[in-house]
């Protein structure tokens, strides 16, 4: 399947990316057929330098089925090259990573903690009617 999406390039704190046309089995840095624009994210949002890219190509690209990335479509989005995206729904986005993990697991031993507090009530229940029943037995015969 053909994508569109960025290709990495640049030095260490510096990022560049190449918006190219590649093969989805391809590394993302890897082989690509076409180069189609570059983005810098270094630039204000302001500035035209930020996002270059030729809209025709997208254009003829897309209509041979490549399928934009959803970084690549939220950047042709605000070029309105094509429909900006909805935004994506991740409610655990504002919460750092050590708390998520933390309350991953809670949830992960709270069902097996119920089963465990579950367990001994039922057992305990189904000895106490035992109990009585040899309570019971002894006052049926005395009354005999």
């Amino acid at each position: 399947m053909l994508r569109i999406r960025l290709s990495m390039g640049g030095v260490r704190k510096r990022p560049i990316y190449k918006i190219v046309i590649a093969d989805s089995r391809y590394p993302r840095d890897g082989k690509f057929i076409e180069k189609i624009g570059s983005y810098n994210p270094l630039l204000p949002k302001e500035k035209k330098d930020r996002i270059k890219i030729e809209a025709e190509r997208v254009k003829y690209w897309m209509s041979k089925g490549a399928q934009p990335t959803m970084r690549v479509s939220r950047l042709l989005g605000e070029l309105e090259i094509m429909p900006m995206p909805k935004p994506g729904n991740n409610p655990h986005k504002a919460i750092p990573k050590k708390e998520r993990k933390k309350a991953k697991e809670e949830t992960k031993d709270a069902p097996k903690a119920e089963a465990k507090k579950d367990a001994p009530k039922a057992e305990a229940k189904k000895e106490e009617p035992k109990a009585e029943a040899k309570k019971e037995e002894p006052k049926a015969e005395a009354k005999k």
